[in-house]
């Protein structure tokens, strides 16, 4: 299979995106505790079909797909508040990672989970009603 240069470009663009963002050391336990104690909030950044499918009861929908619009600090402060940390979830993890590059240097502690929405379900989380 051939690649071009523009399909090559793209796909190295990816890949430093992805390496630029780490996912949070944070367990699943520690997110919870975090966010009982209103220090943060949790954001899944499935589309809005994922998530009329099923989603956590803690967890605010913010598709990646309006993120990548580059949202401004203002627009952070409005979701969020004054909570300094949120946590980023979607299916898999990569998503995650994605919406973290963007949503960096905007006054919050951005951190993208590595457990997708099936894992942080069996690690406690409650299933929205």
């Amino acid at each position: 299979m051939r690649f071009s240069i523009y399909s090559t470009a793209v796909l190295l663009l990816l890949c430093s995106m992805v390496s630029a963002a780490e996912h949070t050391k944070d367990t699943p336990e520690v997110v919870k505790k975090n966010l009982k104690a209103g220090k943060a909030t949790l954001v899944d950044v499935r589309e809005v079909e994922e998530w009329d499918e099923g989603h956590l009861a803690d967890a605010k929908l913010w598709q990646l797909s309006d993120i990548n619009d580059g949202p401004s600090k203002d627009d952070l402060k409005k979701r969020f508040g004054d909570k300094t940390v949120v946590y980023l979830h979607c299916r898999a993890g990569t998503r995650a990672l994605y919406a973290a590059e963007k949503l960096k240097d905007k006054g919050y502690e951005i951190r993208p989970l590595k457990q997708g929405y099936a894992e942080l379900l069996k690690a406690g989380f409650k299933q929205a009603d």
